[in-house]
């Protein structure tokens, strides 16, 4: 989607593990391939291998280190659409969802709400479309944690369909994968400052 110097961004496809994973198996992943082109891209944040949609990588350990801090002082706007089951609400309907994650670790790696143990987790939510039996939502996680579109989505009676691990049986069976996508992504670039914008449509 971009390339310059001091970083790449690249548009992930559904299915494609984000970084490598444990064994020979799950070595093959964005981050690899994009190294093979571009050896000095440095991963900067994660993508679920099952979310599609724009993904950022530094091009030298300095960049690598403002683009983390970037994140982690949430000055990046990141926004995702998914499709969820259910029909919550009318077009231009807002909400926010502020509920506690965890690591579910008896079944990792899963997550969890937990009130008790759990680190504070936001996610803005905007109805887009009403489709039948089913809501296009536009998403905007307010913190990073693992999964968090997913699990909260969850937990408000609105699991995203094909998400093999959170959703029932048969919201998984209504689509042939995650429908959730990192359709937008803004931040200062590391270098100059000036601001971009990157955007990438929803596959589905």
């Amino acid at each position: 989607m971009y390339l310059d110097e001091q970083l790449v961004v690249l548009d992930k496809p559904a299915g494609l593990l984000a970084v490598p994973g444990r064994g020979e198996d799950k070595q093959d992943c964005l981050s690899a391939r994009a190294q093979a082109l571009w050896p000095d891209a440095l991963v900067v944040h994660r993508l679920d291998m099952a979310t599609s949609g724009l993904f950022v990588m530094g091009r030298s350990l300095h960049v690598q280190r403002l683009l983390s801090r970037a994140f982690a002082e949430r000055s990046v706007q990141k926004r995702y659409e998914a499709v969820v089951a259910g029909d919550l609400g009318l077009a231009g309907t807002r909400g926010v969802i502020d509920l506690p994650l965890a690591a579910d670790w008896p079944h990792r790696p899963l997550q969890k709400v937990d009130p008790d143990q759990g680190r504070p987790s936001s996610t803005r939510w905007e109805v887009l479309a009403r489709l039948p039996g089913a809501t296009r939502l536009g998403l905007e996680p307010v913190t990073g944690r693992t999964h968090q579109l997913r699990v909260h989505l969850q937990a408000i009676g609105h699991p995203i369909l094909g998400d093999a691990l959170y959703a029932p049986a048969e919201v998984q069976a209504l689509a042939p994968r995650l429908l959730l996508h990192a359709t937008s992504l803004q931040l200062a670039h590391p270098a100059t400052g000036e601001p971009l914008a990157f955007v990438s449509a929803a596959p589905f």
